[in-house]
Order: structure tokens, then sequence, then C-alpha cells
């Protein structure tokens, strides 16, 4: 459980402190702007968090730099032409306006075809849109968890999928419902696969800890790779992070 969270300033790089029951002190740097966030245990000064911030402050201005010159896409105006993604493949957005009921179609991993009314504005294809990536990811969601829940041996209890600003997943360990987010549509699959893998995890093991880091080891050994190509991945004109 939480039961400290604080922000200090290091060099004029704010950082967030969150204490909680754990052994070590973790220090994470996260997209889409380099936010600073610190895991120590209960006891642990904010003195003591600032002089391990400091002794990383060269490694943290590295990342961030990192993450603001990632590629990011302008905000869509659902125009053909337009580029979007799909399982991290570009494609070029081809609107294809007619009297029938909206569909999308993905044509030879190079065009998606948007199939909507002739007066529907930009709200509308977005959302037709929006709907087809929640489709695909559906489809995509239950084998992945039918291949790893018998491997880490747990069970989760639901899943779902929603648009999150702050994270790619969440895992609710009390209930066992683990949270997905809609943008994982437009990434590789293998990183859906490593967003799954994560949050099953945490039902073995509830924080980012080094137990957590030793299981991801254990059963997914190449998921750091897998976080980078995620975090390299072009960011939507919406900001999260993870």
């Amino acid at each position: 459980m939480i039961t400290d969270k604080s922000q200090i300033r290091v060099s004029g790089v704010p950082v967030e402190i969150v204490r909680k029951g754990i052994k070590n002190l973790h220090l994470g740097v996260y997209p889409p702007h380099g936010r600073v966030r610190v895991a120590a245990p209960l006891r642990v000064s904010d003195d003591a968090v600032r002089l391990a911030v400091v002794g990383k402050l060269g490694w943290i201005k590295r990342q961030r730099a990192r993450f603001e010159a990632q590629p990011r896409q302008s905000a869509r105006e659902m125009v053909s032409g337009e580029s979007h993604y799909f399982l991290g493949q570009r494609y070029r957005l081809r609107v294809v306006k007619y009297d029938g009921p909206a569909n999308v179609v993905a044509r030879n991993k190079s065009v998606i075809e948007l199939h909507v009314r002739r007066e529907s504005s930009a709200e509308q294809r977005e959302r037709v849109l929006q709907r087809w990536y929640r489709q695909q990811l559906k489809e995509m969601i239950p084998p992945l968890l039918e291949k790893w829940q018998p491997v880490l041996g747990v069970q989760a209890n639901e899943w779902a999928i929603k648009k999150m600003k702050t994270k790619w997943g969440a895992c609710n360990v009390n209930v066992r419902r683990i949270w997905l987010n809609l943008e994982l549509a437009k990434k590789p699959v293998q990183c859906l696969e490593y967003i799954i893998v994560h949050e099953l995890v945490h039902l073995l093991e509830r924080y980012h800890n080094d137990t957590f880091v030793a299981l991801m080891n254990k059963f997914l050994p190449q998921w750091k790779s897998r976080r980078a190509e995620l975090n390299a991945a072009p960011l939507a004109h919406e900001a999260w992070s993870y």
C-alpha cells in the first residue's frame, strides 16, 4: 500500500516520490515528457532520494531528451492521406463516403479505408476508427492471456480496454482486473504481449520492486527491449506514459 507521495526538485527537475513497503529505491524516467518518479522504502528521507537522483542526473537528462525528440503525430483531422498506425505499421487513411453503415477495412498493410456517411464529421470518423481499434484488440487479447496465464500460474478475473492518458496498462490486484490502453492497437503486437505479461506479473507481485523485475526477467527475458520498442514508437497527439 502506498503510504506517502510527495515531490521535490533536483537541479530544476521535478521528482515524484512514492514511499512504499519495499526494500530498495527505484528510479524511473517515463514518456512522453520524461516524468521522473522514485519509488522509495518508507524510511528513506528526501535528502537520501535527492542524493540518489543527483547521482543519476546525467542519465535522467539523456532519457528526457530522448523522449522529447520522439516523433509525435499531429492532431488527427480524419481526412484521406493522413497517417495512422495499426500493430506498429504505418497506414494511409482513405476516407470513402457513402450512404451505408460505417466500417473500416485494412488493405495490404498500407491503407486503412474508412467507410462513413457523406455528412460525417471528423469526430464521428474518429469514433468509427476507435471502435475498429477496440474490436481488433478484443480479438488479440484472449489468445495472449490463454498463452501466459498458465505460464505464470495466475488467472485474471476480468480484463477490459479503455483509453488511458497516463498508462499503457493497469492491474487492480484486489479484484484481479486488468486494464489495457486502447492505443496498444497501434503498437507492435509484441508490445501488447509485454504489457499483458507486465500486468499479469502484478498478480504475483504488486509493486515494481526487485521481485517484480526478477519475475519479468524469468518469464519474459526480452521485456526491456520490448519496453524500449513501445516507448520508441510514435506517440499519438494525446500524451500518456508507462
